[in-house]
């Protein structure tokens, strides 16, 4: 039976992101969505980015954007995001890459190829929420890469059980309609990276401890 397998939030933690995927053995049949922040604050964006590209060689591949992917493409063209990347991870990624223009240079077409929400089954993947009461093909982009308590917080009202990151926890937050699988990756040198695992109507997972 194929396996829907979520990913969130590796901020540049490459071993942490192979402990994982080595843990979870993705089968051909099986589908992995890679949710978004693959880069900033670990030492290895560069070699996260292309672990994860490599990965379709093995599995289906599913990537989406995250709210420092976001930053990073409009980091040129909009002071608040050039704030963000430079001020929240982005030195190390930039250290990875070599140079800020080496990033578009080397990964640009990912990056900017990247969705901002999946949706197989019951199962809807974002990095970081929704807005409830507004259709989803209408959803503020922003929204999608940055909400947090607005979303969390309070039930949404949208057919789907909702997979997301972006708001870190101790262990994955686990309501009826959501779930948060960011467990503070990259952001805390201990905290482990998640990976959700959806089969046959049910959820598990694995980290990389």
């Amino acid at each position: 039976m194929a396996r829907l397998i979520g990913i969130s939030d590796i901020h540049g933690e490459l071993e942490k992101l192979c402990r994982v995927l080595e843990k979870v053995s993705p089968q051909k049949d099986d589908t992995v969505v890679f949710m978004g922040d693959y880069i900033d604050r670990g030492a290895k964006s560069k070699e996260v980015v292309q672990k994860i590209i490599d990965m379709q060689k093995v599995c289906n591949c599913v990537y989406l954007i995250g709210s420092h992917e976001y930053a990073l493409l409009h980091a040129n063209s909009d002071d608040y995001y050039h704030y963000l990347f430079w001020n929240y991870g982005g030195v190390k990624t930039v250290e990875s890459y070599g140079s800020f223009d080496n990033i578009l240079k080397i990964h640009g077409d990912f990056f900017k190829s990247l969705k901002f929400y999946y949706i197989n089954g019951k199962y809807l993947f974002i990095h970081a929420g929704i807005r409830d009461g507004i259709p989803l093909e209408k959803q503020d982009e922003v929204d999608m890469v940055y909400i947090r308590r607005e979303f969390y917080n309070k039930p949404h009202s949208l057919p789907y059980k909702i997979i997301f990151g972006h708001t870190e926890f101790d262990e994955p937050l686990i309501q009826s309609d959501k779930i948060c699988i960011d467990t503070g990756c990259g952001k805390y040198k201990n905290s482990p990276l998640t990976a959700i695992i959806c089969e046959d109507g049910c959820e598990t997972f694995v980290n990389s401890d």
